[in-house]
Formats: structure tokens, C-alpha cells, sequence
């Protein structure tokens, strides 16, 4: 395959999970600013900015959800945007025209082309849903219409590397504050695992139960530990290369040691340090595409998000 077109795929599904689950994050924290009136605003949307990599420098600034969702849904400029994302999907499935499905290119052109300029906050919730409907239905297609070669484990890879790092913002942003970090129902509901964590664990969500089913079930398809077990199944795919020691392969040496430091550590640890161990799943996650990039297509520097590790 040309590392044109594998850069291209690995992207489109990189974005397309970055738009599904910004849109998911914001719903939950803007929803939970709107019902609660003793949270701090300015406080709670520059913790909620600093997690998504898109504070800016100027802190004397004072913040509202209004400047938030102006940031993280419909700026064209910023990387960690919703908009920004499906419009960088849409060019790299441009770039990829001669294998990208023409279902795909027609749903992620549509998608693009429908992209409001600016929202009403009372509107908000019905937008997030859209978006998160259009990614589903851009997922679906690939996974119904794409043979499962190397165009699908690059496509795989990168809404599998995604998803790791968008589950990890998202349970960080449990511990922002006390006052202003969402109930554990809240984050469950988010990521639609509330009915599953129901079905596996019959009982209300307690904070062990809903990190260890976010953090470490290997059954559900937005934890981490999946996340990461995809993504090492495609890397694995793609090149199949057995090491007689350890493994050259930079890609899985990075996700093999995040994964074994989740497994074998104590569910009552990570909570005890939940925002360090968010942390450096997203360190690992960027240490995993630049590994791709350059093993794959070297040519082109990535694509980073602003601040995206501080």
C-alpha cells in the first residue's frame, strides 16, 4: 500500500474518533454547567479546556461555556475542534479517493457541508448527538463495506489509538475538581456504557466498579484496555514480523507497557492517582501514532494537537 493512502486512512479514523468523542466530553460537561448552578464556570471550563490540550496562555482570562464551546466545536482553527476534525477526515479521505468507499466520501463530504458556523447553547445537546450519529454512520460504513486488509487495520489502528486516548480525557476530567467533575454515572452514560456496566456489575456505579469498567474490561468496546488490545491486533496485522527478543517493533513496545502497567496494577492505585495515570495513557498514545508515522510514512510530521501534553 502507498504510504500516501495509509497515512490518509490511518487519519480518517483518527479524526473520526477525535470528533465522536470531543462531541461526547463536551455534552456531559456543558449539560452538567447548565443543571448546576453551584458549579464555578471559569474554573470549570478551564480545567475542561486545559484536559482537551486547548487552554490558552493568557491567564488572566476569564472563561464561560459559551468561549468553550466556541473553542471545541466550531473553531476551523484549532486541531482539537469537532469541526476541525471532520473537516480533516474529509480531506484525507479526498486524499485517498481511489480506495476510500464512495458511501464514505459522500456521508463525510454530507457531514462537512451540514457543519453549523456557530451554535445556541440551548441547542448544544442535539448537536453533540448529531455529530456522534454521523460518526456511527461513518464507522459503520467502513466496517460493513471494507474488506478487512491493510486499508481497514490502518483505519482500525487510528480510531483504536484515538478512542484509548479520548477515554482517558474523559475519566481525567473526573477529577478535575470536587465540585465541578461529573458523577460516575455521568461519564458512564457518556460513553454509552451505563446499560453494559449494569448488565456486568447489577448495581449502581461506585467509583471502583465504573474506572475498573472504563479502565480495565475487556469486553467493552470504549475502555482503554480494549482500546489498546485493538490497536496492538492491527499493528500485529500489519506487520506480522516476530522478534526472536523483545520487540523492534516501537509501536508495540509502547502499547505493551501501558497495557501490562493497567493490567497488573490495583484498581484502588490508578484511582489514588487517576489524572497521572490519564496522563500517561495520552503520552502513550502519542508516543504510538508518532511510532506509525514514522514506521509508515515518514515523510509528512504529524498532526499534534495544541498543548496536547503538558
Amino acid at each position: 500500500m502507498l504510504s500516501r493512502i495509509a497515512e490518509s486512512l490511518f487519519w480518517i479514523g483518527r479524526y473520526i474518533e477525535r470528533s465522536d468523542g470531543t462531541a461526547r466530553i463536551l455534552d456531559v460537561h456543558l449539560q452538567l454547567l447548565l443543571e448546576d448552578p453551584w458549579i464555578d464556570e471559569d474554573t470549570a471550563c478551564r480545567s475542561l479546556l486545559g484536559v482537551m490540550g486547548s487552554l490558552p496562555a493568557d491567564a488572566a482570562e476569564t472563561y464561560t461555556k459559551e468561549d468553550v464551546l466556541a473553542r471545541l466545536a466550531v473553531d476551523r482553527m484549532n486541531p482539537a475542534s469537532i469541526v476541525y476534525s471532520l473537516n480533516a477526515a474529509r480531506e484525507n479521505a479526498r486524499r485517498a479517493r481511489e480506495i476510500v468507499s464512495t458511501e464514505l466520501w459522500e456521508c463525510l463530504n454530507t457531514t462537512n457541508a451540514r457543519m453549523p458556523r456557530r451554535l445556541q447553547i440551548e441547542k448544544v445537546s442535539e448537536f453533540f448527538g448529531w455529530v456522534r450519529e454521523r460518526a456511527a454512520l461513518a464507522v459503520g460504513i467502513v466496517d460493513s463495506s471494507t474488506s478487512r486488509d491493510e486499508a481497514w487495520q490502518f483505519f482500525a489502528l487510528g480510531r483504536a489509538i484515538e478512542r484509548a486516548d479520548m477515554t482517558a480525557r474523559l475519566l481525567a476530567t473526573r477529577s478535575l475538581t470536587e465540585v465541578s467533575g461529573p458523577s460516575w454515572t455521568t461519564i458512564l452514560r457518556s460513553c454509552g456504557a451505563y446499560e453494559a456496566y449494569l448488565r456486568t456489575y447489577r448495581g449502581m456505579p461506585s467509583a471502583r466498579n465504573a474506572a475498573e469498567f472504563l479502565l480495565l474490561d475487556r469486553l467493552f468496546p470504549r475502555s482503554i484496555i480494549f482500546a489498546i488490545r485493538r490497536a496492538e491486533e492491527c499493528m500485529s496485522a500489519i506487520d506480522p514480523r516476530e522478534d526472536r527478543v523483545g520487540h523492534s517493533n516501537l509501536v508495540l513496545r509502547a502499547l505493551g507497557r501501558i497495557r501490562n502497567d493497567l493490567e497488573y496494577s490495583a484498581i484502588s492505585e490508578i484511582l489514588g492517582e487517576l489524572p497521572h495515570h490519564m496522563l500517561r495513557v495520552q503520552s502513550v498514545t502519542r508516543e504510538a501514532s508518532e511510532a506509525v508515522r514514522q514506521r509508515f510514512f515518514p515523510v509528512h510530521a504529524e498532526p499534534s494537537w495544541i498543548g496536547e501534553i503538558s
